[in-house]
């Protein structure tokens, strides 16, 4: 199991425009893809935020990290003000793929995509990077600038700067929801075929139930609170 995760919960705004994010539970094993599934607005973005150590959980609860007999324990790191190895763990461990791509626009595509590589003083190419790049279509894109691509160019750059570093987690927040249904389609196939091929566990944040229903990923539903204005997710 790569992720194990209780009782997590992150509130944004405050009195009257408070709205919480809970995670009762979640589960994910390694090589494991599954969907976080909503209307737009229901918190989902967030929680990819909990889980990709970007803000610190509001209660202590249970966060486990990694597989194995040892895994790293999130929770106690947060507890401790341990920054720097949560920082190190996000750099080398957790991938992302935003709504926007995200890309550094003084970059151009190779150095978008091999930013994480040098961080964490990788060799510059791989045999696995080499085949990313390949079968997103993108090798005649590296030396453009992100201004210079169509949308779903830049969608498929950013896909391959999430994976360059080979991840065990991606965490992929509606990546085809800028794309036209087709392109969308096409992107989403790539993806999906490319993390599998990897091997890499997935988080997919995304609203079209037609598309996880038809990959057949386990879906973790969001619901709205018991009490007070928010969404919990349990799975």
């Amino acid at each position: 199991m790569l992720l194990d995760c209780a009782d997590l919960s992150y509130t944004r705004g405050s009195g009257d425009q408070a709205f919480r994010v809970a995670i009762d539970s979640l589960t994910l094993d390694t090589g494991e893809i599954v969907a976080l599934t909503g209307a737009s607005g229901c918190g989902k973005s967030t929680a990819l935020e909990l889980l990709g150590l970007v803000v610190r959980p509001q209660n202590g609860g249970r966060f486990q990290f990694g597989a194995g007999d040892r895994p790293t324990d999130i929770a106690d790191l947060w507890q401790r003000g341990r920054h720097a190895d949560l920082a190190r763990l996000r750099a080398a461990a957790i991938g992302f793929v935003l709504q926007t791509g995200g890309l550094l626009p003084y970059l151009n595509v190779a150095g978008n995509i091999g930013i994480n590589r040098r961080l964490l003083r990788l060799p510059e190419r791989d045999p696995d990077l080499d085949a990313i790049v390949a079968q997103l279509q993108i090798g005649h894109l590296l030396k453009q600038r992100p201004a210079q691509l169509s949308v779903g160019q830049y969608q498929r750059a950013s896909i391959a700067r999430a994976l360059a570093h080979r991840p065990r987690l991606v965490l992929a927040d509606e990546p085809t929801s800028a794309l036209d249904p087709r392109l969308g389609d096409e992107v989403m196939e790539l993806f999906l075929s490319l993390v599998e091929r990897l091997g890499t566990s997935v988080i997919l944040a995304t609203h079209e139930h037609a598309r996880v229903r038809a990959r057949g990923l386990r879906q973790i539903q969001a619901t709205p609170l018991a009490e007070g204005f928010g969404s919990r997710f349990a799975g």
